[in-house]
């Protein structure tokens, strides 16, 4: 602020514009203390000169402005906001140099006024205690490494909010003044876009807290709307909102000044309704005294920031930064910028693209919801300052891509004007590029564009470089152009990164590449013809890596891939993907990720059909089996392929392919029978042994069949206690006795062997069953027996329940052979005496009588529904066992009742009367 107090010292308004001059020599404001004024008094005089007019005109232009400003819209959801660019900006701009950090606080000792005292000596007090912000002790830390730094300034954030809640608002304002000071260092100037960014956040807390005070001073007695008018602000508020502007307004030091006045222009909502107009073109013209362009260029983008936050609607100020901007251009090519450059040893490329995160952000704000003219006009500034490349990076970027791929051709001749040594070409095609995979130029001129595109990005020497560019511009070719263009830029690729196995810094590159291939090519058959896929897949060396795009491309495949396939190229393809895939897993695989590969790679097996060329189908599943021998899902898979196609084969082969058909299933038997001893879960074995056994029996395979059913048999005793599902161990019994009653509901139909005795497989099973070691006080032995009786009895009738087309059983072979039929009832006659039996050893406890009752009640059912009641003995044991399941009461009444209902019914036909004997024997009994 440069005034003249000789001359004006009654009549000046208390301006702050930097702009403003006089012919007298400048002397410093805070100096005119000394003759009983000071710039303050004169602010608050002129405040409150202007107050009446200002809350008093209601002019016809005021009230058209209200309108406009109230019909702005504000900012939407498509606009990108700041906090989403810090990460990037912290990740980027780093240092391994030791950084430092000078502040000084001043002393905290206080100079509280009397009330008594003169407005001299308010006024003198003030500047004291203002003065001593920026004279105090001094505080340096040196030698700090990044992390130090961002650790240190979290710190004075800390300090900030502490000191806030204690009520120690000079101190905080200390804070916040010595840290903007720390925006002038630019000694590590590689790091300045973060050390940006970290002193910010400062700020914006501290705005946030001056903020937020005044409006709690306004909400009292009740709270302030959100559409607040100056009106509607309490005196009280208006003036420690004033007390704020005036204390910054006396900080000598114009950068600190800029910042923490920029941090509360908030603020001034309380104070004026086009305040914030008036303040932002004043703080636009104070970033002109700022002498070193970079320093500009970050106050610049932070005035833009703040501005759109509070008056997104002033674009005027907007576009005067970026034209300010544009002209400190020619002071990065003066002496002082470059010695600056040179004693840090900084290169001018890697310089310039300090300035991208703020030139992106102020041309981000200036294109927000802009017109198409509007880009047209920046592309005509850019010529005129010679296609400037960091501003014409800055411009493809900041715009919305389908206003930038109408001009793309333009774009490229301008690109092609641009100073190499400045800025590398390669950055600006990778900012064109962008774009173009957002939206897309007119197709006329879409090969011409790829064209001039690579001729840049393929003469770039830097790997890293290239496939930063290279992987931008896959999108566009996949976007716009066949296979042979998309293997044209892998083969480039591959070619630039396998020297010195350059493709090991780039595996997050590469993998966008292969996403965004797989995003526009759907039809496997073409992506895998493209002869440059596969040996680009194979830059995928680190395991985790190549594990994650062989997955992506699985998964792609099985959404995509509707139809089954039998195409060579899919299949050895999505072998080999597959294989890479199950290749990975080893003793510390977690369980999950076993699952998930397992689930993958069956999702191809079952795409896969050769249609009616059924050896093809197996010849498949024997490679596959090969293939993933060491994921068990899989393989079970597998096996259940195998049973299908054995069963489809029947279906389709008939006449006089029988033959062929029998050797194709025992061919498929087989390799079940091999496959299945390799599964680990006991389970699965004996549930696939029985499947395949049911499979053979259906297709006339008796000796294939005799083989997986006695299989079975044969490992029940190695079946455990306990078994592990989802984590948990659980009782396996439960999970055996479900196997063994479909085992036995299959031995209806399976003949005897002519050379084994009668039925050999079911008194097998029954001896495996006698021997298998139980969980203690188990019932589990005596429920296989009740439920291997109905099988028996259904044996013994002269017609079977059902049985399998052109094959033979017992009811066949024996044909009710007296002798067969007697060894039935002996072994019935075996099972309900160990039933019995047990049933007599319950009787202890309670828990022994309720399992006897149940037991008892499952019997009798049993007896009911498959003996013969008009033979005594087995009429009086049905009588037994319903007295013996009600003697003490814990059978349920409501299923005894529904019982008796029931027999009362089949005793009213004619060949079941017997039953109205045993019906009168069978009375309900309560516990009492």
């Amino acid at each position: 602020m440069v005034t003249d107090t000789k001359t004006r010292r009654g009549a000046r308004k208390g301006s702050t514009s930097s702009s403003s001059s006089s012919s007298s020599v400048p002397t410093d404001p805070l100096s005119s203390m000394l003759d009983g004024t000071d710039p303050l008094s004169m602010f608050a005089a002129a405040s409150a000169s202007e107050a009446p007019r200002m809350q008093h005109s209601t002019s016809a232009g005021d009230l058209g402005r209200r309108k406009r400003d109230k019909e702005e819209d504000p900012l939407g959801p498509d606009f990108e906001p700041w906090s989403s660019k810090r990460g990037e900006i912290l990740a980027r701009f780093t240092t391994t140099e030791k950084l430092s950090i000078n502040l000084f606080m001043g002393s905290d000792k206080g100079k509280a006024p009397s009330p008594g005292s003169a407005v001299s000596e308010k006024v003198r007090t003030r500047l004291e205690e203002l003065d001593d912000l920026e004279e105090g002790s001094q505080r340096e830390l040196l030698n700090l490494s990044q992390q130090d730094y961002a650790n240190r300034i979290e710190e004075l954030n800390q300090s900030l909010k502490e000191a806030w809640a204690a009520d120690q608002k000079v101190k905080a304002l200390k804070i916040v003044i010595q840290c903007a000071k720390l925006l002038s260092d630019t000694s590590v100037i590689q790091f300045y876009p973060s050390k940006f960014v970290l002193i910010t956040d400062i700020l914006d807390t501290f705005g946030r807290l001056v903020y937020e005070r005044i409006w709690t001073m306004c909400s009292d007695p009740r709270p302030l709307p959100d559409g607040f008018t100056v009106d509607d602000v309490n005196d009280t508020a208006k003036e420690t909102c004033l007390n704020w502007f005036f204390k910054i307004a006396s900080i000598r030091e114009l950068l600190p000044r800029l910042y923490v006045e920029a941090a509360i222009l908030k603020c001034n909502r309380f104070l004026s309704k086009t305040g914030i107009q008036e303040i932002l073109p004043r703080l636009t013209a104070m970033i002109r005294g700022i002498g070193d362009p970079l320093v500009a260029a970050y106050a610049r983008a932070y005035l833009c920031r703040v501005g759109m936050e509070v008056a997104p609607q002033l674009k005027d100020n907007l576009n005067r930064n970026f034209f300010d901007l544009l002209g400190t251009f020619r002071q990065i090519s003066g002496e002082n910028v470059q010695n600056q450059l040179v004693l840090q040893r900084v290169e001018v490329p890697e310089y310039l693209t300090l300035y991208s995160p703020a030139i992106n952000w102020i041309l981000q704000c200036i294109a927000y919801r802009a017109p198409e003219s509007l880009l047209t006009e920046m592309m005509e500034r850019c010529k005129t300052l010679g296609n400037n490349a960091l501003l014409l990076n800055s411009v493809m970027r900041a715009f919305r891509p389908e206003f930038v791929a109408a001009r793309a051709t333009d774009f490229i001749a301008m690109i092609k004007d641009c100073d190499e040594a400045g800025f590398p070409k390669h950055l600006l095609f990778g900012s064109l590029g962008r774009s173009l995979a957002c939206a897309d130029p007119p197709e006329s001129e879409r090969l011409t564009i790829l064209n001039e595109a690579w001729k840049v990005v393929t003469k770039v020497r830097s790997p890293q470089d290239y496939i930063n560019c290279a992987e931008i511009w896959v999108e566009f070719t996949c976007r716009h152009f066949t296979k042979r263009e998309v293997n044209t830029i892998l083969a480039d690729i591959i070619k630039h990164m396998t020297p010195d196995r350059a493709f090991e810094d780039a595996y997050p590159q590469l993998q966008s590449a292969i996403r965004k291939i797989l995003l526009y090519f759907h039809n496997f058959s073409v992506l895998f013809s493209i002869e440059r896929f596969l040996p680009f897949l194979d830059m995928f060396q680190k395991d985790s890596v190549r594990v994650e795009v062989c997955r992506s491309i699985t998964d792609v495949f099985l959404k995509n891939q509707v139809e089954p396939t039998r195409d060579p190229v899919i299949l050895n393809a999505m072998l080999h993907i597959c294989k890479t895939m199950h290749d990975s897993v080893n003793a510390l695989t977690l369980e999950d990720e076993k699952r998930s590969l397992a689930l993958l790679i069956i999702g191809f097996i079952r795409m896969v059909s050769f249609g009616r060329d059924f050896e093809q189908q197996l010849s498949f599943c024997v490679e596959a089996r090969a293939t993933f021998c060491n994921l068990e899902p899989v393989l079970v898979q597998l096996i259940h392929t195998v049973n299908q196609l054995a069963m489809e084969t029947r279906k389709v082969m008939k006449g006089n392919h029988s033959r062929k058909t029998a050797a194709f299933v025992r061919a498929c038997a087989a390799y079940s029978f091999i496959t299945i001893p390799s599964l680990s879960n006991i389970f699965s074995r004996l549930n696939l042994y029985l499947l395949s056994g049911q499979v053979a029996l259906a297709n006339q395979c008796l000796s294939q069949a005799d083989a997986f059913l006695k299989a079975a048999v044969s490992i029940l005793p190695e079946v455990p206690r306990s078994i592990s599902v989802e984590g948990k161990f659980r009782s396996s019994e439960n999970f055996l006795l479900d196997f063994i009653n479909n085992f036995l509901a299959t031995l209806l139909v399976v003949p005897d062997h002519p050379e084994h005795g009668v039925l050999y497989l079911v008194r097998g099973l029954l001896n495996m069953v006698q021997d298998y070691t139980w969980e203690d006080n188990s019932d589990a032995k005596v429920r296989v027996y009740t439920s291997a009786l109905p099988l028996l009895a259904a044996m013994s009738q002269e017609t079977y329940l059902y049985s399998i087309p052109k094959m033979d059983s017992n009811e066949t072979l024996y044909g009710g052979d007296p002798k067969f039929l007697s060894e039935i009832n002996k072994l019935c006659e075996t099972l309900i005496g160990q039933i019995l039996d047990h049933l007599k050893a319950l009787s202890k406890d309670e828990q022994s009588i309720r399992r006897q009752g149940a037991l008892a009640f499952s019997l009798f059912g049993v007896v009911l529904a498959h003996g013969d009641l008009r033979n005594n003995k087995l009429s009086q044991l049905s009588v037994n066992l319903w007295n013996l399941s009600h003697k003490h009461g814990y059978c349920e009444t409501r299923m005894s009742v529904r019982t008796l209902e029931c027999i009362k019914h089949q005793a009213q036909q004619h060949d079941m009367t017997h039953l109205t004997d045993v019906v009168q024997r069978l009375a309900l009994q309560s516990r009492t």
